[in-house]
């Protein structure tokens, strides 16, 4: 009995989120990473799918986990994750194209909305099988029937939602072959990776059960995406492939083990994607000048790459060499002015290198635009700082009370904006804190 009830919340736990393969995932689990190269290439592989789909595109609701499995999935708000795992282990641009087709047909169909409906359903179904047991213990004076009953009606519940979901990934499949035919793009990668998570299951000695499943067995979607593929003569090459292959150096590089990155980009490797990656290497071995003398050689082959600029501002900046990180930073910025990130990122090199007036000033007006573009926790968190050096107290408080805000310490962020009034909040800041307090309130009230 508490087999089943254990497996029953389990499948609970992953029907507010559809993904392309059979893995729970709790939002309230996973870390996110922040990289404007990578975000900024998914962002460029995803706006045609949405296109295509007639949806709306948000950069910012696409959204990079820390996690070396092979997974992508959506969840509630039309948010898009892409595992790490995901990115370093697709062979090419099509393959990955592929995944995130499947995740935008669930997008598509509204599979998250309907699996809500579909959850609170079988919430119904199962008090409703308590009722029942309840009759049938007081008619039959026996506890086991009331168990039986309880039992059949999960069980019922249970293959029906799952049956459903089954049928949502069906779907989800079909619409990324249309999505990826309508973009001009090959489902032959969309097949390989299917091919590789069957590889995969049969190294880890997984094997799959057609009774208690979320998704179609992987052999019958290999078969399908084998027939469609027939019927496609897209090129399986993309114009993005060679940037491509940089990040999937940069991300194994920074999130591998040493020797598994070293099998991947040997030392005779003379790529530009194995001398990224080696300058990673070479940066997380604390070998500074190797990690500087390998990102100067890749800028001298692409001086406006912003990318080998903001990662060698990284290596500066963290190695304590803070003045020169601030060149490199601006440099990037130069060539992606709008980036959040790379304006957060200034902007904190700037606080670290004890600035003067001006400077300080700078980093609050990079840190506003960085704000207005994307409301970061550590933006706020170095705005206040900002403030608080620029001799400006109540504003001080009243983004440190953002940042409490951010990561739901509402009663921190409370005391600090009365402090902020305290300090003398003018007309304009008086009307940021108001709105502060007013969703603070419908955040407890939610809460209660």
């Amino acid at each position: 009995m508490v087999a089943k009830i254990a497996r029953l919340i389990t499948v609970i736990a992953i029907f507010l989120t559809t993904g392309l393969f059979c893995k729970s995932a709790n939002a309230d689990d996973i870390t996110l990473i922040s990289d404007a190269e990578t975000q900024n290439f998914l962002a460029a592989i995803v706006r045609p799918l949405y296109k295509s789909a007639g949806l709306s595109f948000d950069a910012d609701k696409i959204y990079i986990v820390r996690d070396n499995s092979l997974n992508a999935f959506v969840s509630d708000g039309n948010n898009m994750f892409v595992h790490t795992g995901t990115l370093i282990e697709a062979r090419n641009v099509n393959e990955l194209s592929g995944i995130l087709a499947h995740e935008t047909g669930h997008i598509l169909g509204g599979h998250i909305v309907r699996q809500k409906l579909k959850l609170q359903k079988m919430k119904y179904i199962m008090l409703g099988s308590m009722i029942a047991a309840g009759a049938a213990a007081v008619s039959t004076g026996r506890g086991d029937a009331a168990m039986a009953v309880i039992l059949g009606s999960q069980n019922s519940a249970l293959n029906s939602m799952l049956n459903y979901q089954i049928q949502e990934e069906r779907s989800a499949d079909e619409s990324a072959v249309k999505l990826l035919n309508a973009t001009g793009q090959s489902t032959q990668g969309l097949l390989n990776f299917m091919k590789k998570i069957k590889q995969k299951n049969a190294l880890s000695g997984i094997e799959e059960n057609s009774y208690f499943r979320t998704h179609p067995l992987t052999n019958e979607r290999i078969s399908h995406f084998t027939e469609v593929t027939k019927n496609n003569r897209n090129p399986a090459s993309h114009r993005l492939d060679g940037k491509f292959k940089m990040i999937k150096a940069k991300l194994a590089a920074f999130l591998l083990d040493k020797d598994k990155v070293y099998r991947l980009y040997p030392t005779g490797d003379n790529s530009a994607a194995a001398h990224y990656a080696h300058a990673i290497l070479a940066f997380r071995s604390g070998d500074i000048t190797r990690a500087l003398h390998l990102i100067d050689g890749l800028l001298k082959e692409q001086s406006a790459n912003p990318y080998f600029h903001e990662q060698k501002a990284q290596f500066l900046f963290e190695s304590g060499q803070v003045k020169k990180s601030i060149l490199s930073y601006t440099r990037a910025l130069e060539l992606l002015p709008d980036n959040y990130l790379l304006q957060t990122s200034l902007a904190h090199a700037i606080l670290e290198s004890s600035p003067s007036s001006s400077e300080i000033q700078r980093a609050v007006s990079l840190l506003q635009k960085s704000l207005h573009s994307a409301d970061t926790p550590f933006g706020w968190q170095l705005l206040a700082r900002a403030y608080d050096m620029n001799n400006q107290p109540a504003a001080s408080y009243y983004a440190a009370a953002e940042y409490s805000y951010a990561i739901d310490n509402l009663e921190t962020a409370q005391r600090q904006l009365k402090n902020a009034r305290k300090a003398g909040a003018d007309k304009s800041l008086s009307l940021k804190i108001a709105d502060l307090e007013q969703r603070i309130k419908e955040e407890l009230k939610e809460q209660e």
